[in-house]
C-alpha cells in the first residue's frame, strides 16, 4: 500500500495488531470502557441541565469536560472497534474523513493541520488505529521539516503554558492555604487540587508519551495503546473526580435516585 498512489483519496489504517486469542478480550476491554464513559459523562451532563440548583458557572463550565470527553471518545471508540473485526486489508478510510477525524480528536492542532493538508502524498497507510496530525504527514514524501518544527515548539509551548499556569494556581492556593486557620478549607483545598492534579498528570504524561514515541517506529504497538489510553482515561476519571466530590452533584444525584425508584 506504500508509495503506489499519488493523492489518493483512499486510505488504510493500520489499526491496533491483535493476535486471534486477544482480539475478544481486548474488544470487549474497548467496548465497555466507552459504554463507561458514555454513561458517566452523559448522566453528569443531563443531571446539570436538568437541576436549576447546578445552573451555576462552575457547574456550566465543569459541562465542558464531558463534552469533551464524549466528542473525543465518540470520533475515536466506535471506529476502532470496528476496525479491530476486520482484517488489516479491509481497514479503509477516506482522506476528508481522516482529516475530520484528526481536528476533532484535538481541535488545538488546527493550524499545523493546515500545514500537513497542503502536502503531496505519495502513501496511503495510516501507521495509527485513528487519524491523527502525525500520522497524516507522515503519508507525504515531501520534506515535513515546517511540521516537525511548528509541532515542537507548539508542544513545547502548549507544556509551557500549562505547567505554568497550574504553577501559579497552586501557588496562590497554597498561599490561601497557609494564611488561612481554617482546616475544612484547607481539606477541601488539598483534595480538589491533588485529584486535579493526578488527573492532568496522566492526560499529560499519555499525551507526551504518543508525541514522543512518534519518533521511535519501533515502539508503534505502544504508541497505538498510548495514543488510545489518552483518550479512555481522563473520558472514565473526569466524571469520577469531578462529579462525585463535589457535594452539590452527589446531592442531586441522590434525590434524582430517590425519586426515580419512587
Amino acid at each position: 500500500m506504500d508509495n503506489y498512489t499519488f493523492n489518493s483519496l483512499t486510505l488504510q489504517l493500520e489499526g491496533l495488531n491483535v493476535s486471534k486469542d486477544t482480539l475478544y478480550p481486548v474488544f470487549l476491554f474497548f467496548f465497555f470502557a466507552y459504554i463507561f464513559i458514555m454513561l458517566l459523562n452523559i448522566g453528569i451532563a443531563i443531571l446539570i441541565f436538568i437541576d436549576k440548583n447546578l445552573h451555576q458557572p462552575m457547574y456550566l463550565l465543569f459541562c465542558n469536560l464531558p463534552f469533551n470527553d464524549i466528542l473525543g471518545n465518540s470520533i475515536l471508540m466506535p471506529r476502532l472497534l470496528m476496525d479491530m473485526m476486520k482484517p488489516s486489508s479491509q481497514r479503509f478510510i477516506s482522506y476528508y474523513e481522516c482529516v475530520a477525524q484528526a481536528f476533532m480528536a484535538l481541535v488545538l492542532v488546527g493550524i499545523l493541520l493546515g500545514l500537513t493538508i497542503r502536502l503531496n502524498r505519495c502513501r496511503t497507510l495510516i501507521m495509527n488505529p485513528y487519524c491523527d496530525n502525525a500520522s497524516l504527514f507522515k503519508l507525504s514524501c515531501e520534506s515535513v521539516f515546517i511540521n516537525n518544527v511548528y509541532g515542537l515548539t507548539f508542544t513545547v509551548v502548549l507544556f509551557t503554558c500549562s505547567i505554568g499556569s497550574m504553577v501559579i494556581t497552586y501557588t496562590k492556593i497554597t498561599v490561601v492555604c497557609l494564611t488561612s486557620n481554617s482546616k475544612s478549607l484547607n481539606s477541601k483545598a488539598l483534595k480538589t487540587c491533588s485529584t486535579h492534579l493526578v488527573v492532568f498528570l496522566i492526560m499529560l504524561i499519555s499525551g507526551f508519551i504518543v508525541i514522543i514515541l512518534h519518533r521511535f517506529p519501533q515502539y508503534s504497538d505502544y504508541r497505538k495503546l498510548s495514543a488510545i489510553l489518552f483518550h479512555i482515561i481522563p473520558g472514565s476519571l473526569n466524571p469520577i473526580i469531578y462529579g462525585v466530590q463535589s457535594a452539590e452533584i452527589c446531592k442531586s444525584l441522590s434525590k434524582f435516585s430517590l425519586n426515580f425508584l419512587c
